[in-house]
């Protein structure tokens, strides 16, 4: 991108007079030759992908390849039609991560934003502004840009990849890319939208990548489905007014630090930490064998 960091993104947007998808948008037609109709039918058809792995496994059970999970995306959204402890909003949420990550190890199609492993976590969330906040289709797609341009900033300063900087990296970034839109979707300001993002990192700082087998099921799954929660967590405060006394582009620096001093055993080899427990290691044995 066409900037160093979230700052200097903040006084664009403010210099300019324009959001942060707007933004986005310019930067792709630049660099990609395409037209604005062309750029925005693109991100359209990404959003319909998300949408759809979202919904994947509601009314069904949706098995991944391995059989280490699968149906728990049923069961979430079931659940969120009665009496639970934190409502609808968050529960169907949840429901939605779990869809599109059971969907994806089931060799389903979805959109890796920013990572097949954190994947989840934006359509979740957008599946939630259209249904709870009335968002129409071109609502969600300029939020897909500011979606991207946050995660752009963290890809060009830190990392997305959890074997670099562990899932604080991935479900990270996803969380603070879908917190970021969510804000500006709702009428918050870009630098409302990176404080959004600052808080998302906060949270998960430290957050290792494990996965039992080498998959990514166990504990991704249910890790996408914090990661919508913690970025709707992270919106609402923004909205509320609260900022994070630590700004965003030092949130992605920590991170980055974090991750870079995490052992090689718990950056995504499938070794240590959940993988390496007793029941890890058995289930691993059980889709591979000795």
């Amino acid at each position: 991108m066409n900037i160093k960091n979230g700052e200097e993104l903040i006084e664009i947007c403010a210099k300019e007079n324009i959001n942060i998808y707007d933004f986005a948008i310019k930067e792709e037609m630049t660099e990609s030759g395409l037209k604005r109709e062309d750029v925005y039918q693109k991100m359209k058809e990404n959003l319909e992908v998300m949408e759809s792995s979202g919904l994947a496994g509601i009314n069904k059970k949706v098995i991944s390849v391995s059989g280490l999970i699968g149906g728990d995306a049923k069961k979430m959204y079931d659940y969120s039609k009665g009496k639970t402890l934190s409502g609808s909003t968050m529960t169907k949420a949840m429901a939605y991560a779990l869809s599109t990550s059971e969907f994806n190890a089931s060799m389903g199609k979805i959109v890796a934003a920013p990572t097949a492993g954190a994947s989840g976590i934006l359509p979740a969330v957008f599946l939630i502004m259209r249904e709870e906040h009335g968002m129409t289709t071109d609502d969600l797609v300029k939020g897909l840009f500011t979606a991207s341009a946050i995660g752009g900033i963290v890809a060009q300063n830190a990392t997305i990849s959890g074997a670099e900087g562990g899932c604080q990296a991935e479900c990270g970034a996803a969380s603070a890319m879908a917190a970021g839109a969510v804000v500006e979707m709702m009428g918050g300001s870009p630098k409302e939208a990176l404080n959004a993002g600052a808080i998302v990192f906060k949270n998960i700082l430290g957050l290792v990548c494990d996965p039992v087998a080498g998959l990514v099921e166990i504990p991704c799954a249910k890790r996408n489905a914090s990661g919508a929660v913690n970025a709707l967590a992270a919106a609402d405060m923004s909205l509320a007014g609260i900022e994070s006394k630590i700004p965003f582009d030092e949130t992605v620096s920590a991170m980055y630090k974090i991750g870079k001093s995490l052992p090689e055993s718990l950056r995504e080899t499938g070794i240590g930490g959940l993988a390496g427990t007793k029941t890890g290691k058995k289930l691993s044995k059980k889709v591979f064998g000795n």
